[in-house]
């Protein structure tokens, strides 16, 4: 068990695990995870408004290295929060979360789906409903978000350009808002794309693994809205980080895709 997991039983494994039953489906089947760094402003109006989303039982934000109160806010919303000591970046926090939820899943008749949301939602995140109904309903394995305004995506545009276009050259689906991080998935897709890529590439790595793998996936249009990255050097900063990070993921599977040509011949 990594250190993020043990840290994961020791914040949360004073509650009590939930008992499975043969009876009818358990009314909460969706755990929410949000990572989080530096989101006081925030955190609490996310919490809350992803309490209120259908099927929705628990909550789980990765306090990812904050040094200001995220954590203690999100837990006061109603959340139970995961603490990393230091910043491990947004892909160990997504692994962190939902290992904290496998944890509270057992004794469970079936494991809850997993909605990831960003932190800075706030009162939108109520919106993610649509996310989950697909899922929920069994018609798809993951559901990725297209934002109805494009002035809140953030990224830039090349980033978003090198990930569509290695996803489509990496299993020919045509992806709107690729780097999208609000996606709800079956607890069975999201142990196949384990581990995560690290870093920013992990929307795109996880949409050409699972796709590869045989999953279902689609995209659903969601009134959602949180800050846009800015044009100051932290933000541009912030692009090149993305921009290494989604090359890296998208480098690391060309191998499979240059067996697959070779195959072809």
């Amino acid at each position: 068990m990594t250190g993020d997991a043990r840290q994961a039983r020791t914040t949360i494994g004073c509650m009590e695990p939930q008992q499975g039953s043969d009876g009818p489906p358990q009314a909460g089947d969706v755990a929410v995870i949000i990572p989080a760094k530096d989101e006081s402003e925030r955190i609490a109006a996310t919490v809350k408004a992803a309490l209120d989303l259908p099927g929705v039982d628990l909550v789980v934000v990765v306090d990812d290295g904050s040094c200001d109160a995220t954590g203690r806010l999100a837990a006061e919303a109603g959340a139970r929060v995961v603490r990393h000591s230091r910043n491990r970046g947004k892909a160990a926090a997504m692994e962190s979360g939902a290992e904290a939820v496998k944890l509270l899943d057992e004794g469970r008749a079936a494991p809850r789906h997993l909605l990831f949301l960003d932190a800075d939602l706030a009162e939108t995140a109520r919106e993610a409903a649509p996310l989950i109904e697909p899922v929920r309903r069994g018609e798809a394995d993951m559901t990725i978000a297209t934002f109805t305004t494009t002035v809140k995506l953030g990224g830039h545009g090349f980033v978003v350009r090198l990930s569509r276009e290695g996803i489509r050259r990496a299993t020919g689906w045509q992806a709107t808002q690729p780097l999208n991080g609000q996606r709800c998935l079956t607890r069975a897709a999201f142990a196949a794309a384990l581990p995560l890529a690290p870093g920013f590439g992990v929307e795109t790595a996880l949409t050409i693994d699972l796709l590869r793998a045989g999953f279902r996936v689609q995209e659903v249009k969601v009134p959602l809205a949180h800050r846009a990255t800015g044009t100051d050097w932290r933000s541009q900063l912030h692009r090149a980080r993305q921009f290494r990070d989604v090359a890296r993921a998208l480098v690391a599977r060309q191998p499979v895709l240059t067996r697959l040509a070779h195959r072809r011949r």
